[in-house]
């Protein structure tokens, strides 16, 4: 059942913070709806130390944020102001376009501190591509749970495991959170055509292969492939759905059709798309 494992790509986006970057690779550009995930840290930040994403703009695409340890304040053009802490949930549909920063408070930048978590995106349906942009918070008592004592679940976004999310997610999808004792077993959902499974942390068992943390396994349709942790606890992010066809990606932007793309780098390059109010400085347009 298995189709392919990928390995995140290391990258220091400064400041002490490195990323796992897993989605996309040239052999896979989706999973699902899922066009880019990024494994944040885990990252201790020294006393002044944090997370500075300036102002950047989105078009075409969710961006979902998950956090396990820390916390990340959002901005957005369109007036929210949002804390996300571990276990809850930030889903901020970009749709015609929104532009936000994603940042360390202040109070707790002077401290520095341990942060850990997943940023997806996941693509918009064609006919929801030039939306109204909007954003949702979840809090953690909002999200809905499984636990058998053995292996705990968090649905953060769609259905699954009988359980579905507060989320808005847009076409069939899940994305959720898992932990399991040493020897406990999770099994992907068998209802949906692309399925990943990414190791947070720990070590996992496969039929008859070992697989670090790190790596994401993908599999074919059908059946409900069984993870198992061994040599210890592990974590796992489990995501996928239904494919919406062919997108095209280039920086924030994501898209059905490549003219759209370009209109929305000449925006952001004109400065036709505001900032948040609060914010002066901005990402400019890669060369």
């Amino acid at each position: 059942m298995l189709d392919t494992v990928i390995e995140a790509r290391k990258k220091d986006l400064g400041d002490g913070l490195v990323v796992g970057r897993v989605l996309p690779v040239a052999r896979r550009r989706m999973v699902g709806p899922f066009v880019f995930l990024d494994h944040m840290g885990p990252a201790d930040f020294l006393p002044g130390e944090g997370i500075d994403v300036r102002p950047h703009p989105h078009i075409g695409l969710a961006t979902v944020t998950f956090l396990f340890d820390g916390e990340i304040y959002h901005r957005d053009n369109l007036g929210y102001r949002q804390a996300i802490r571990p276990g809850e949930l930030n889903w901020m549909s970009a749709g015609s376009g929104i532009v936000h920063s994603e940042r360390t408070d202040l109070s707790l930048r002077s401290k520095g501190g341990f942060m850990h978590g997943l940023q997806a995106w996941v693509a918009l349906p064609e006919a929801l591509e030039e939306s109204a942009p909007t954003f949702t918070h979840v809090d953690d008592r909002n999200l809905p749970i499984a636990d058998d004592g053995r292996v705990f679940v968090r649905l953060v976004a769609g259905s699954a495991y009988g359980l579905s999310s507060a989320a808005p997610a847009l076409s069939p999808m899940f994305y959720a959170h898992a932990d399991l004792i040493e020897g406990a077993k999770v099994a992907l959902p068998s209802d949906y055509s692309e399925r990943g499974a990414y190791i947070v942390f720990g070590r996992i068992r496969f039929e008859s292969e070992i697989y670090e943390a790190g790596r994401m396994l993908v599999f074919k349709p059908g059946g409900e492939p069984a993870l198992e942790a061994v040599d210890g606890p592990a974590r796992l992010m489990l995501l996928g759905g239904e494919p919406l066809g062919q997108r095209f990606m280039w920086w924030n932007f994501v898209s059905s059709r490549k003219e759209r793309i370009e209109q929305a780098k000449a925006d952001w390059a004109a400065g036709r798309m505001a900032l948040p109010v609060e914010e002066s400085e901005f990402i400019p347009l890669p060369e």
